[in-house]
């Protein structure tokens, strides 16, 4: 069976706990591990599959349990064992085909920001483009979306929708449809930071790449 590489590189100054989360297919050898700066890491992917992929910064264990500042998945230790990203993060979201068919991808700030990242197919026939949010969204983010560390600073953004949870952006109720549903003063910032990655739920679908002919895929933090 069809199977791609995930090649995952952290070239953010500081380490980076990736995770990973099976939405539709066989869970990942690994579900969270640590990659330093500098370092890379790989990860079979057996296809068909589908689900998410994030970075969790600023992650220790001294309170006896393993526990990040910024998109932790609450699992207690380094692996996230089935446990989704803990709000703001940022996402890769996956579908891959079997037998090399057209795979989607997207970068998602739907759920907020914490770090930039990107994504590269390597290989593949069809479609193929690079993704990513590259811009460092915290020093562009409003007061009222900012999560901040212990040391004051700017750790990750909130979506409007995380920090308000009003219909008009979060897309519920009334604004359910793509056709009500309209980009808001804070998904503009976000676009304006990572024009490819999705800003909210209805963004345009430009935000979906496709490739197609059974790509590896290369996975940057702080691309």
């Amino acid at each position: 069976a069809h199977s791609a590489t995930f090649t995952f590189t952290n070239n953010c100054p500081y380490t980076v706990w990736p995770g990973t989360l099976t939405g539709q297919g066989p869970q990942l050898s690994s579900t969270g591990f640590e990659l330093a700066s500098k370092a890379s890491s790989t990860l079979n992917v057996p296809a068909p599959w589908s689900g998410r992929i994030w970075g969790r910064t600023q992650c220790s264990d001294t309170s006896g349990k393993f526990q990040c500042a910024t998109a932790d998945c609450g699992s207690g230790q380094i692996t996230c064992n089935g446990a989704g990203a803990i709000p703001p993060a940022s996402l890769i979201e996956f579908t891959l085909a079997a037998s090399a068919g057209q795979d989607f991808y997207d970068v998602s700030l739907v759920d907020g920001f914490n770090l930039p990242l990107s994504v590269i197919p390597q290989g593949g026939s069809a479609g193929c483009g690079a993704t990513g949010c590259p811009a460092n969204v915290n020093a562009a983010c409003p007061p009222e979306l900012q999560v901040k560390g212990s040391d004051g600073g700017v750790i990750a953004c909130k979506s409007a929708c995380l920090a308000f949870n009003q219909p008009q952006y979060c897309c519920t109720g009334a604004y359910s449809q793509p056709s009500t549903c309209h980009p808001t003063q804070y998904s503009k910032i976000f676009k304006s930071q990572c024009p490819q990655a999705y800003s909210y739920a209805f963004d345009d679908k430009s935000s979906t790449f496709t490739c197609s002919g059974g790509a590896n895929y290369l996975i940057t933090f702080c691309p």
